[in-house]
């Protein structure tokens, strides 16, 4: 493998995660050769939700670009908070959560991990899922990329 350069990576290419939730993918060890980060594009649709998940061994930061969004978190998903555009959320690595939108509007967020290979990390807690109102999202055992050519 050539030792990773600077790159432009432009949007448009998607998968959908683990997590049930449709990205835009940015930057990560697949298309960059990243080793320590990654960073993607969620919008998540007015009624959308995650399923319960937590990041293995990575932390995530999120900036909220335009909407509001709710999640719960903790290893019960007894916690509650409420993020809007403008503002950052910290989720530590290991920290169970699941965001969902209950708000009329999409909210977007740029999203970035310390996992370079993003979905590699995601573990699915079903048995959290019924803690939060709404449908949990079926979903692919892995996440099917649609790649832009490079």
């Amino acid at each position: 493998m050539s030792a990773p350069t600077c790159r432009v990576i432009r949007p448009g290419s998607t998968y959908h995660g683990k997590q049930g939730l449709s990205y835009f993918e940015g930057i990560c060890a697949e298309n960059t050769g990243a080793r320590g980060i990654s960073m993607m594009v969620l919008t998540i649709p007015p009624g959308g939700r995650a399923n319960a998940h937590l990041h293995e061994d990575h932390e995530t930061a999120i900036y909220v670009l335009s909407g509001e969004a709710e999640m719960w978190y903790g290893e019960s998903l007894a916690e509650h908070l409420t993020v809007r555009a403008g503002e950052f959320l910290y989720i530590p690595a290991g920290v169970p959560h699941l965001p969902m939108n209950t708000a009329d509007e999409p909210v977007t967020a740029v999203l970035a991990r310390t996992d370079p290979n993003e979905q590699e990390s995601v573990v699915l807690r079903p048995d959290l899922d019924e803690r939060v109102p709404g449908q949990a999202v079926p979903s692919p055992s892995a996440p099917a990329r649609a790649r832009r050519p490079t």
